[in-house]
């Protein structure tokens, strides 16, 4: 969550900015603390006198306006409820919740925000102090939100804004060794400075999107038994190929050891990023019908990139999520049971069971009512014949209301042309 503190000069213009956000369908008024009426009650006046009467209690203070927007990651869905609580806990913990405030929501950007404006004026004409409070108590507000609410972190929201990570370009890094020191040494210092992981695995994850790959040897060989560590380049598909870069000749040390301090550090960081890829996961498994190929499409829509693993057989054991908007990798069953390759790949046949299930029901539906159809024709018709029978033929001809009802507008028009017929 970023939190941003202005401080104007008007509480009509910020008022009035709000309010016609409101009339043009792009906010809504969410709520108005310590008012007498309730938000949807007032109109714009009742709410700006609101304010007025503390503003005209102080005549020192040059400026008496305060003015707040809440912004959250575009991943999270928050619903207004939750919206209105996190503003109103926030107003508190900067020392404004006895103070009158009136909470909007706009819709008018790509990610969820409010707006939140009062005034610095108390009830006894005193002014509070809004010297460096963005910089004390918002960011230990902020901080309290996300952790209590398992928000995006303000600092990874920012992070996002940076410059994304380019994957190797295989034709250009030539097996010159200098050419692929040079490519490798950039994919691997953004990722390894950028991103959460905490086995090699999922450092592995994470660099693979980048045509990049970290390689031990085997493990009766001697890097391995050294605790070496070789980068690689990967071409399309997936195999090693130029020459092998020593990790401790690369600028950021992505040695071994200095990896596995990283596994330490990034721990316990990744517990509140997990619900954004959970929710991911669940909304993409609604619309992918029992393919794992159609999930990972779905979530590489939501900057989710996955690694499946596989054995020689090719039976899959293994998943891993690379979250590239939170920069974070999670291995499928530390985002709990539901989420392991095994778990995954039930969930996906039970959606796609489910889905055959109301394609037959609509199938079954179809014929049903397409069978009564026929079945109220073949009632109309039994109806019908009786009548005809023991009418003559002049009140048949006479009839043609009756017949309009029971005839077809394009038979109709036929038994029109024959009247015109000169035989008669």
């Amino acid at each position: 969550m970023v939190a941003k503190i202005t401080i104007p000069k008007s509480i009509e213009a910020v008022l009035n900015y709000n309010e016609k956000k409101v009339q043009k369908g792009n906010a809504v008024c969410l709520h108005a603390a310590n008012y007498l009426n309730e938000a949807k009650d007032m109109n714009f006046y009742q709410k700006l006198n609101g304010f007025e009467q503390l503003n005209s209690l102080n005549d020192r203070a040059t400026t008496k306006t305060l003015h707040v927007s809440l912004n959250f990651d575009p991943s999270e869905k928050i619903t207004d409820d939750k919206l209105l609580k996190i503003g109103e806990l926030y107003m508190n913990n900067i020392g404004f919740g006895e103070q009158p405030f009136i909470i909007y929501k706009h819709e008018d950007a790509g990610h969820p925000h409010i707006h939140i404006v009062s005034t610095t004026i108390k009830a006894d004409g005193s002014r509070i102090n809004t010297h460096n409070i963005g910089r004390n108590q918002s960011e230990k507000a902020r901080k309290e939100i996300e952790q209590l609410y398992g928000l995006v972190k303000a600092e990874r929201q920012q992070q996002l804004m940076k410059p994304g990570i380019k994957p190797v370009d295989i034709e250009k890094a030539i097996y010159g060794k200098s050419e692929t020191k040079r490519s490798i040494s950039s994919v691997v210092g953004a990722v390894f400075s950028q991103y959460m992981f905490t086995s090699l695995a999922e450092f592995n994850a994470a660099l693979k999107q980048f045509n990049v790959v970290a390689d031990r040897g085997k493990e009766e060989g001697r890097i391995y038994k050294n605790r070496g560590l070789v980068y690689r380049m990967l071409n399309s598909d997936g195999n090693k190929v130029g020459v092998p870069i020593k990790a401790s000749s690369l600028g950021c040390k992505p040695i071994l050891n200095n990896l596995e301090k990283k596994f330490t550090i990034n721990e316990p960081s990744k517990e509140s990023l997990k619900q954004r890829t959970k929710n991911a996961i669940d909304d993409c498994l609604q619309t992918s019908k029992g393919d794992m190929k159609n999930l990972m499409a779905a979530l590489s829509q939501k900057q989710i990139y996955t690694v499946l693993r596989q054995n020689t057989e090719g039976r899959l054991y293994g998943i891993t999520f690379v979250d590239n908007q939170n920069k974070v990798v999670f291995n499928g069953s530390d985002l709990g049971k539901g989420y392991s390759a095994t778990a995954l790949q039930s969930r996906l046949a039970t959606v796609d069971e489910k889905s055959q299930i109301q394609d037959e029901t609509t199938s079954t539906s179809s014929a049903g009512a397409i069978q009564k159809q026929r079945g109220e024709v073949r009632h109309h018709e039994k109806t019908i014949t009786p009548v005809i029978k023991n009418e003559s033929l002049l009140d048949i001809l006479f009839s043609a209301k009756e017949q309009f009802d029971y005839t077809p507008a394009g038979l109709l028009k036929k038994k029109r042309k024959k009247k015109k017929n000169r035989d008669f």
